[in-house]
């Protein structure tokens, strides 16, 4: 075991690694009555080989139905029987599993999980039935206006990309997986090198450390699993746009996006992520105090920044009457070009910084939190640079600021995908 980080004064947890090249990250916070372990995994949605779109969020249903010395449902009585709780999520760039417990049921449940994450047996006969779980959610899906909206925007703007596919893969897809293909994935991706367990709570170093190597020893030989389609950055050029009209929808919808830089160039993203706030966080924000508040053309809007691990997505969503959406669109783009070639005030930016700054504060409190915040960045960065976001924030003046607006904002450039009622 190598002991990669240990300095609270520049990142609050210690980051270890196994002999078996397992990360494992450790904060004790000797107040919280409980401990969260968090498992990430490098296997998300991106590292699906065509034609399995969709086995990796099928697979993280699969890993709760038991392994050869561990019958299905057992694991859940385990840990709800000692107050805890677990849940699972998948993305593209990772899948992940928690356990939130009291510290003194850490030892008797962490084994549980590692057990199903390292062993998973995949049963046939629970690999049909929970098909159809994860078919009804893909039907799901497709009676939500704004998730049908959101994937249809991805797959405009991520074409040829892995960011553009559902992550539930689709019917036709999950419908042609075997258990073999999925055992296959599970063997080559849920290994040491590509997890880190995240522990945060009430239980010290030493001890979380101890567990955590007795629970992850015995993982299976790597199998082979084709490779995943090498992915093609997206470039967009012009105006890409798209209409769909969907029967008993009320209102329409107008989404704006555009790309930005993913890990490689994190202090970029962040500066798209302050942009975001400036034009439509809050009742002062641009786009707010102008479509919402002074001329009443739209019911909301909102813009979102969402950082990945290769290609970052910056949007725009508006909720309105579809008589407004030419004028709106035609507000947004000047809005756009104003951004480039006026400068943004102090004030502006000091209001961004302090929003951002707070949000990051008030998220980062609890053992789950962090867990999250440093599971993610070390899947699709490192740990340590999660601790640096509001000393980048409050780093940015305008200029620096006004010059990532016009690299990446074009009012000429990005993609488009509008709803409307038939």
């Amino acid at each position: 075991m190598v002991k990669l980080s240990n300095n609270p004064s520049v990142f609050p947890a210690s980051i270890s690694k196994l002999d078996n090249g397992l990360t494992v990250i450790h904060q004790h916070i000797s107040a919280s009555p409980v401990v969260v372990a968090d498992v990430w995994v490098r296997a998300g949605a991106a590292m699906e080989p065509e034609p399995w779109f969709g086995m990796a969020h099928f697979l993280e249903h699969m890993i709760f139905k038991g392994t050869e010395v561990l019958p299905p449902g057992v694991f859940d009585y385990v840990i709800e029987n000692q107050g805890g709780m677990t849940n699972a999520a998948t993305s593209h760039d990772y899948a992940h599993f928690f356990i939130t417990t009291a510290p003194a049921y850490l030892e008797t449940t962490l084994p549980y999980l590692a057990e199903l994450l390292l062993n998973a047996a995949i049963p046939e006969d629970e690999f049909i039935r929970e098909r159809d779980v994860v078919l009804e959610e893909i039907r799901a899906c497709t009676d939500d206006p704004d998730m049908l909206a959101f994937q249809a925007l991805s797959e405009s703007i991520y074409q040829g990309h892995p960011y553009g596919r559902p992550v539930l893969g689709t019917e036709r897809e999950l419908m042609q997986m075997s258990c073999d293909n999925m055992r296959s994935f599970h063997r080559a991706h849920y290994q040491p090198e590509n997890m880190t367990v995240v522990i945060v709570g009430g239980i010290p170093y030493e001890e979380a450390l101890s567990i955590v190597s007795q629970s992850f020893q015995c993982f299976a030989s790597p199998s082979y699993c084709p490779l995943s389609p090498p992915p093609t950055q997206p470039v967009l050029a012009g105006v890409r746009r798209q209409e769909l009209h969907l029967p008993r929808l009320e209102g329409a919808r107008l989404l704006m996006a555009w790309t930005g830089p993913g890990v490689e160039q994190i202090r970029t993203a962040y500066g798209l992520d302050l942009l975001s706030v400036l034009l439509a966080h809050g009742r002062t924000s641009r786009l707010v105090r102008d479509l919402r508040e002074e001329l009443r053309l739209v019911q909301g809007v909102s813009s979102n920044f969402s950082l990945q691990r290769d290609s970052s997505l910056f949007t725009i969503n508006v909720w309105l009457q579809a008589e407004e959406l030419e004028t709106v669109e035609s507000v947004i783009r000047s809005h756009l070009a104003d951004l480039q070639n006026t400068p943004i005030s102090t004030q502006e930016l000091a209001r961004a910084q302090r929003l951002l700054c707070n949000d990051y504060a008030f998220s980062t409190e609890t053992p789950h939190q962090l867990t999250g915040l440093y599971g993610y960045y070390n899947t699709i960065a490192q740990a340590e640079l999660s601790v640096t976001y509001p000393q980048q924030i409050k780093s940015f003046d305008t200029q620096e600021l006004q010059n990532l607006a016009q690299e990446y904002l074009s009012p000429h450039h990005y993609a488009v995908t509008i709803l409307k009622p038939c």
